[in-house]
């Protein structure tokens, strides 16, 4: 976490307490916060310069949404899911993003085509840097959002959305052990291709594949804690 206090600006006092949830639930989902370790209300208070209140409530939120739970005589920690937890979640990850890849490879327009093929290019050109992991989520989220526009269907997105902040928690487990980013980033290529060239079914392999894989690795990180 920062060292220094955190000055909220005045037009963002009215949804503090928004503003206070997604910054917890960001820490955790990408790994300030670890899974087990405890999140104590005083000190995010005087780090983000709010009262107790708005800290209380958004972690009465994570709680509810399994992000952190309440132990008796420690307080608040970052939940961590059981491997049965982790696979029924891949489980619907995987039939949900197949579903979302097979549509897109349909339904995708000129425009869709046109960016996925400049997402292409710069995967290329990022794995050829030797810094190339720095650029992997970025490249995660474009792909995600082409992805999601080209199916047309809203409710599926929103669904895969309710899935997203988990999986990053997860998958920033699993690309811990080394070579996965580099795997995950060609996955992703090869997905943006098939997606690209409308081939439809590959797609939809392919995805299964890179669920599979992302699942494996983080149980295999989660056994090394």
């Amino acid at each position: 976490m920062p060292e220094t206090p955190i000055i909220w600006k005045d037009e963002e006092l009215s949804p503090i307490r928004d503003k206070v949830y997604q910054y917890i639930k960001q820490a955790i989902v990408q790994g300030v916060y670890k899974s087990g370790e405890r999140i104590i209300e005083r000190e995010l208070a005087d780090q983000l310069n709010v009262s107790r209140t708005p800290i209380r409530e958004a972690l009465f939120r994570l709680e509810s949404q399994g992000f952190v739970k309440t132990l008796p005589r420690k307080g608040v920690v970052v939940s961590k899911l059981s491997p049965e937890e982790v696979i029924e979640i891949f489980t619907i990850l995987s039939a949900l993003e197949s579903l979302a890849m097979k549509l897109a490879a349909h339904k995708a327009e000129a425009n869709h085509r046109e960016e996925l093929t400049q997402i292409i290019e710069e995967i290329d050109h990022a794995l050829a840097q030797p810094n190339f992991e720095q650029e992997h989520w970025h490249f995660h989220f474009k792909i995600n959002d082409v992805i999601c526009r080209a199916t047309q269907s809203p409710r599926l997105t929103q669904m895969l959305d309710g899935l997203s902040d988990y999986i990053r928690a997860f998958v920033h487990l699993g690309y811990e052990l080394p070579g996965r980013m580099r795997k995950a980033m060609e996955e992703h290529r090869d997905l943006a291709k098939a997606v690209r060239d409308r081939e439809a079914e590959l797609a939809e392999n392919f995805t299964k594949i890179h669920v599979e894989n992302a699942k494996k690795a983080y149980l295999e990180a989660l056994n090394k804690e």
